[in-house]
């Protein structure tokens, strides 16, 4: 690869650079590009070519690499779009604290734990107002 000018077309050599393999890392780490964009720009065939490169020259974990394109920074959203994603981000949270507590139950069952704080009187009365 003698120039990295980023073209549509596809490469026909299969071999690359190292200093062309980290700035392709770079560029996807440092969100300028998706590492599917970054493959398309620059007409690297290998359909696992780049995430390959990311796992190996990346200083991120891209053993899942769906995950971080949330990471990315992100771009503007609408107030509807922040709405959704809050909404969808609390169902999320009350899920995995139902499924603590519900841990925490069974464990107290089966074990003989007490894991769980006791409520002073103030609290315990706090808390049956909540449940109502």
């Amino acid at each position: 690869m003698k120039t990295q000018k980023k073209s549509g077309s596809k490469r026909t050599q299969r071999d690359y650079k190292l200093s062309f393999k980290l700035s392709v890392v770079r560029q996807v780490e440092e969100g300028e590009m998706t590492y599917l964009q970054v493959q398309r720009a620059y007409g690297i065939q290998g359909k696992s070519t780049v995430l390959v490169w990311l796992r190996k020259h990346g200083k991120l974990d891209w053993s899942k690499p769906s995950l971080h394109t949330m990471s990315l920074p992100r771009q503007k959203e609408s107030p509807a779009q922040q709405i959704k994603r809050l909404e969808k981000e609390l169902a999320d949270e009350k899920l995995r604290n139902e499924i603590l507590n519900t841990m925490i139950d069974i464990s107290d069952q089966q074990f003989g734990t007490a894991i769980r704080k006791k409520l002073s009187p103030k609290q315990f009365e706090n808390y049956n107002k909540k449940d109502k």
